[in-house]
């Protein structure tokens, strides 16, 4: 049943970064006292999740992406952060996930975003797992034994890092979109609080910051978009 669910979920995975901004305006009891308080935190954390997406793709880019919307993948990847955890990709997503709800500084929010995203990648795993195992095999098993599904083994992780190039290029060119995503839904998130006079009254540099971190992010996804398209810079 988990596996089917996981299949169904697969094919709408890339809805869950905009379904969690909208999700972000759910009224409900406030976590934090001060809103702009609750979305520093909440960036944090996005941006560690982030961090973990960036040394993933840096690292050892796993072409797992699904093909015509279904669970697909063209080898067993076990280098990289894969030699650590099995899923790093979403680890990475479930943390920028938990920001954007930690930073709508409602109760109601977290209560809803977080489980439902949690299952949501736990069904996709369960699915992909599946498939895993019945194209791959024992070594697909023997990968399963010794590296955890959540967890991170921290076993041999500077050799991990002393070992592999880290590949910028690939970086830029497979993942300026979801930064922009989620730094341009929480700069304009905070800019609409500071419509609050109050809010602004208490963080007066804080629109200034966010409209210069806006900028910069468009810039950003403009420059690493046109070096794409042109093939200035690519993958590998």
């Amino acid at each position: 049943m988990l596996i089917a669910i996981g299949n169904a979920l697969f094919r709408w995975r890339n809805t869950l970064f905009p379904f969690a901004c909208a999700l972000v305006f759910l009224p409900g009891p406030r976590v934090f006292a001060d809103s702009i308080d609750a979305l520093a935190a909440g960036a944090a954390i996005a941006f560690l999740g982030q961090l973990v997406r960036i040394m993933t793709i840096g690292l050892r880019y796993i072409i797992r992406g699904g093909r015509n919307r279904r669970v697909y993948a063209e080898d067993l990847v076990t280098e990289g952060l894969y030699a650590h955890t099995r899923n790093p990709m979403y680890i990475g997503n479930l943390l920028i996930l938990a920001g954007v709800a930690l930073a709508s500084n409602s109760w109601v929010c977290l209560a809803i975003a977080v489980p439902l995203f949690v299952f949501v990648y736990v069904a996709i795993v369960a699915a992909e797992e599946n498939f895993l195992r019945g194209k791959f095999g024992t070594p697909f098993d023997a990968y399963r034994r010794d590296v955890p599904r959540w967890g991170v083994r921290l076993q041999g992780f500077g050799q991990t890092l002393k070992s592999i190039e880290f590949n910028w290029r690939r970086v830029l060119v497979k993942e300026y979109g979801t930064p922009f995503g989620w730094i341009v839904g929480l700069c304009l998130l905070g800019l609409i609080r500071l419509r609050s006079p109050a809010v602004a009254a208490a963080h007066p540099q804080a629109g200034l910051l966010l409209s210069s971190i806006l900028a910069v992010a468009v810039l950003a996804w403009g420059g690493a978009r046109w070096l794409k398209k042109a093939r200035i810079v690519v993958a590998d």
